[in-house]
């Protein structure tokens, strides 16, 4: 029995999120998707997830979104210099905006669940501006770790999928 991501009861949804390296990938011939397969012996099914389709606009949010990695890394680097901080703000935002599209966003960041980190990452956001950086940044970081949290099995997913910096991480930490 194959079920899709989308025809998960709740319970089951969290079995997706374990699709890893022994997964089988195939390509469906009648429509074109490919799937990543897992057989999970103990339930007798296996499940399929679609793969993550990367569209011009997501790759354009991905590059954003390492530029304002960047400049946020560059900004702490030289003595938490304001104009690279926030560029580097600037840019991530927009990054994670076009990544995940504009509804999604803000349906993230205006959750009643994710209030604790909209409010830590917006205060961070103001400390940065009225020349407190290091206090800025800190309430930054813990903000994104709230509201981003639930994403890291879907990063690491993704990570291990880059072709060098894939088998460094398998090889360092796994």
């Amino acid at each position: 029995m194959i079920l899709h991501q989308s025809s998960f009861s709740p319970n089951l949804h969290h079995l997706v999120d374990h699709i890893s390296l022994d997964s089988k990938i195939v390509k469906e011939p009648s429509t074109g998707n490919v799937c990543a397969f897992r057989l999970l012996p103990s339930i007798g099914i296996r499940i399929a997830k679609m793969a993550y389709e990367l569209t011009e606009q997501k790759k354009i949010g991905l590059g954003l979104l390492g530029f304002g990695l960047s400049f946020t890394f560059l900004g702490v680097v030289l003595f938490f210099d304001r104009g690279l901080l926030a560029l580097g703000n600037i840019f991530w935002l927009t990054g994670v905006a076009l990544l995940l599209g504009f509804r999604s966003t803000w349906n993230l960041i205006t959750s009643k669940a994710n209030i604790k980190g909209s409010a830590s990452f917006l205060l961070g956001l103001f400390f940065l501006f009225v020349r407190w950086p290091i206090v800025g940044i800190i309430l930054e970081i813990y903000g994104c770790l709230v509201l981003f949290g639930r994403f890291w099995p879907s990063v690491k997913a993704f990570l291990y999928e880059v072709p060098m910096l894939g088998w460094i991480i398998r090889f360092l930490f796994w």
